[in-house]
């Protein structure tokens, strides 16, 4: 891949997977470079010009009303950094924090911060050199920008902290000296400008929207495979019905489910004489409740396309009139609450899977040749019951957190940042719950490939066929009873990109 070149421009969410997952190289524009150095002049300007600056001459929070000495305006970044870092727990994925430098980098570079070309390039030094600063997950309020996660990531850029080794963490000045690079000293204002911003959650939402739509391909792939597993009808996917609907989401699942199912031999199979009037509502209504979540996505993802286009620093530096201007573009509410919507739509994706899942096992119906449990000889084989009990539990949490974390407000900095968004939290959790689904779909898999068998010598949609094969290179079919946990693992590193 040819370098990732920032000038100013809206990142894409492929932007973020090329440089957090595949190693794509970053470059700083002569554009943006002149942006900076504009910029910069505004700031180093307003050091001199004896009134007080937010952030530039002045202390942070609730402590913004103490004037600071030219001479130590140096400290006061150094200083800020340093007594910021306070986060705790696990630490983040590397591509977490790929992510997050990557994005800090790019809003930077939109000449809005009034840092040097110089601490920009630093940044991408560190992506380019696989340098990843050890962040922990916990601590920040999304509000007054991610400031420990992103104070933890620029104490790396200034030789303290620690980074990522082989087998552990490394003391972030030795993965400097590694990679041949040398730690940078900040001036007025960069401390600041590092820490603050929505760059943490920002990432998080960028990774999860990707992960989303590879989820969602694969929801679809399965409701098809159980569709054909249960020996379903295929009416419901008339196109007309979702045109009566009028709801775009539905119809694009509908139609993609019914593609999935193209040049199926069960469908017709069963089509005459089949007493059955209606299927189970977790096959009937799939594409509208899939769909549903499909809008409530794109919802998210136009969220997160604009951040990627964002300046979310304060104070803000314009070149037009050449001002320096107090906001609260650090505020996180703008993505806290659709990463907040994002964990309920995983929730429709998990919960009807899982009762499709209950569907095929439960093998109630007698038009289907399937077993009970899918077993080979149920009563001295239990087959994939406990699959079904795994799922269930995997959905039970999902419902857990889906509570959103931005409704409940708690204050900091003595009040001064008295309405916070905890977008992080959001983040997280959906991105929990987006991992459980993957476990779920992949129980799904499980289950519909064996309902599948049950099906031969009839052959489902090509779409599906592949899917089914791509299962069973990966899991056999299941002849005695056998541990199933390793085999539900591999479906669910298999999903992680889409199938067929």
């Amino acid at each position: 891949m040819s370098p990732l070149v920032l000038n100013a421009q809206p990142l894409s969410i492929p932007d973020i997977i090329a440089v957090a997952r595949h190693g794509r190289k970053v470059t700083l524009g002569d554009a943006a470079r002149s942006k900076l150095s504009a910029s910069r002049a505004i700031v180093e300007a307003a050091t001199r010009d004896g009134q007080p600056h937010y952030g530039i001459n002045t202390g942070f929070g609730s402590l913004s009303r103490q004037r600071i000495n030219d001479k130590d305006l140096r400290a006061l970044q150094k200083n800020l950094v340093r007594s910021h870092a306070a986060g705790i727990g696990e630490l983040l994925p590397v591509e977490t924090v790929r992510a997050l430098l990557l994005i800090l980098a790019a809003s930077l570079s939109r000449g809005h911060s009034g840092v040097r070309p110089l601490v920009v390039e630093q940044i991408l030094s560190l992506l380019n050199a696989n340098i990843t600063p050890a962040i922990p997950s916990i601590g920040s309020v999304g509000a007054s920008g991610d400031l420990a996660p992103l104070a933890h990531a620029a104490l790396v850029l200034i030789g303290e902290g620690e980074a990522l080794g082989r087998a552990g963490t490394i003391p972030g000045a030795e993965a400097l000296a590694t990679a041949g690079l040398k730690p940078i000293d900040l001036d007025a204002k960069e401390g600041l400008a590092l820490i603050n911003g929505t760059h943490l959650m920002a990432a998080q939402a960028a990774l999860l929207c990707h992960d989303f739509e590879t989820l969602f391909h694969n929801a679809l792939l399965a409701t098809a495979m159980s569709i054909d597993g249960c020996r379903a009808t295929d009416a419901f996917l008339d196109p007309r019905v979702y045109t009566a609907r009028n709801q775009p989401g539905p119809a694009h699942a509908a139609a993609a489910i019914k593609q999935h199912l193209h040049g199926s031999q069960i469908i017709p199979a069963h089509r005459e004489n089949d007493p059955r009037v209606q299927d189970p509502y977790s096959l009937r209504c799939a594409p509208t409740v899939l769909g549903a979540a499909w809008d409530a996505c794109g919802y998210v993802k136009l969220a997160v396309l604009h951040e990627l286009a964002a300046v979310t620093d304060n104070p803000l530096i314009f070149l037009d009139q050449p001002t320096v201007v107090s906001a609260g573009n650090f505020h996180g509410m703008p993505l806290a609450i659709p990463l907040d919507t994002l964990a309920i739509a995983i929730s429709h994706i998990a919960g009807i899977a899982e009762r499709r899942i209950y569907f095929m096992l439960a093998a109630t119906d007698p038009q289907n040749p399937t077993r009970a449990y899918l077993s080979p000889q149920p009563g001295l084989h239990s087959g994939l019951m406990i699959a079904q009990y795994t799922a269930a539990a995997a959905c039970n949490e999902i419902i857990g957190l889906c509570t959103p974390a931005s409704v409940s407000n708690i204050p900091t900095s003595a009040g001064t940042e008295d309405y916070n968004s905890f977008g992080p939290r959001s983040a997280a959790k959906a991105r929990r719950a987006l991992d459980l689904a993957r476990d779920v779909i992949a129980i799904e898999l499980f289950c519909a490939a064996e309902a599948i068998e049950f099906q031969r010598p009839l052959q489902s949609g090509a779409d599906v066929e592949r899917a089914h094969a791509a299962v069973r290179a990966l899991v056999p079919r299941l002849t005695a009873d056998r541990p199933l946990a390793p085999d539900i693992a591999k479906i669910a590193a298999l999903i992680r990109e889409p199938l067929a």
